[in-house]
């Protein structure tokens, strides 16, 4: 089994098109949250939170 678990692109949005993920305001993609942070892959963004 590998490290990461994978996520479907469709569990990302609902039936209607909308997603209810943060998105980054740098370039609107999807943010990752992690336990203390968010980041986005797409441009390097990162909001830590204490």
């Amino acid at each position: 089994m590998g490290k990461h678990h994978k996520v479907n692109r469709w569990e990302k949005y609902s039936d209607e098109g909308e997603s209810d993920s943060k998105m980054c305001p740098r370039c609107q993609s999807m943010l990752a949250v992690h336990s203390n942070r968010e980041t986005c892959g797409n441009c390097g963004y990162s909001k830590i939170e204490k």
